[in-house]
Parts: C-alpha cells; sequence; structure tokens
C-alpha cells in the first residue's frame, strides 16, 4: 500500500478497481481544511487520463511494473516494432501505448518497455535525446543574443522551437518530457 506522500510520476496504483499510472500531481493546502493531493491519473489499459483529487493520507494498492530494454527497428503504420535485446524476439507497440513518445523514437534506439503483468503500457524515453536539425529557415547575424524562437524540424520528423541561430544540420538536444530544446551539441 502506498500513501499520497509516495505519489511520483509513473507509480501505478489501483483507483477504483482499475489500474491508473500517475502522470502528474501537486500537493495542495487550501486556506482551511486539510490538504490534498491533485493528480491527473492516465489508465494504464484504455488510455486517456482524467483529473482527480484525494485527501492526504489517502492509501492505495500499488501494482508493480517491470521493464525490458528493446530496441527500435520501425513503423509500420500505427503499429511500432521493437526487438527484445535479450531473446532477439520482435514485438509491435500500438501507437496510442507510446503516448507521443514516438516523435523522439530513431532506429536502433535503445528504450524501456514497461509492463504490467504481461501487457505492454507505455515506454520509457531517455529524459534527453540527440537529434539532427533536418530543416531550419536561416538565422541573421547576431540572432544568437535575443530570445527569440523558431520552428525547425528534427530528424524524425517533429517539429520543435529552436533558438534562432539553429541552423540546419546542427545537432541539439531535446527534453522528451517537455518537446523542449536544451541545447546545441558542440563538435
Amino acid at each position: 500500500m502506498v500513501s499520497t506522500s509516495d505519489f511520483r510520476n509513473g507509480l501505478v496504483i489501483v483507483v477504483d478497481n482499475e489500474p491508473y499510472q500517475i502522470v502528474w500531481f501537486q500537493n495542495h493546502k487550501p486556506g482551511k481544511g486539510g490538504a490534498v493531493m491533485r493528480v491527473k491519473l492516465r489508465h494504464v489499459k484504455k488510455g486517456g487520463t482524467i483529473d482527480r483529487t484525494f485527501k492526504s493520507g489517502e492509501r492505495f494498492e500499488e501494482l508493480s511494473v517491470t521493464r525490458n530494454k528493446k530496441q527500435f527497428l520501425y513503423a509500420d503504420g500505427d503499429d511500432y516494432n521493437f526487438m527484445d535485446m535479450n531473446t532477439y524476439e520482435q514485438v509491435a507497440i500500438p501507437k496510442e501505448k507510446l503516448d507521443g513518445k514516438e516523435i523522439y523514437l530513431k532506429e536502433n534506439q535503445e528504450i524501456d518497455v514497461i509492463y504490467l503483468e504481461d501487457d505492454i503500457i507505455g515506454i520509457d524515453m531517455p529524459l534527453i535525446v540527440e537529434m539532427t536539425i533536418i530543416e531550419a529557415e536561416p538565422g541573421i547575424k547576431g540572432d544568437s543574443v535575443t530570445n527569440l524562437t523558431k520552428f525547425a524540424k528534427i530528424e524524425t520528423g517533429a517539429e520543435i522551437k529552436v533558438p534562432l541561430f539553429i541552423k540546419e544540420g546542427d545537432r541539439i538536444k531535446v527534453d522528451t518530457r517537455t518537446g523542449e530544446y536544451v541545447e546545441r551539441v558542440q563538435g
């Protein structure tokens, strides 16, 4: 059993006899009354998110999840194919289980696939990935001083906001949680 004080992103708990994964949480102390925990939960099997509020100290059953290293091979329509790094067995994961993280997947990239019992519930990407800019409007000399941004396309086809000095061919680091530019890779 876990309490609201044990909440963390990625924790899988039972709420109303259904498995949910904590996506976001915030401890809230109103002016009067006891503290509460605001939580955004994603249904593990059906997908979809709900917002709930729990009293501080409420207890929940924790479900154990396992992680298995897999290598991304290729996308085939709405299925993304991975290979188990130990058994070399291939598995197709539907796009909806990837939670939007598929825009950071590159061929041969290793990621953790998360299982609840024998069901795949999602993937765990590295927090920072390196990407190459394949399309960007040219910057203007002197643009490195301002904090203005422009859209650029990375090698996976996703568009992100980057500083004006970033140009086509540059390697950058991207935060996979927020989709934001972190820094340019030197060298």
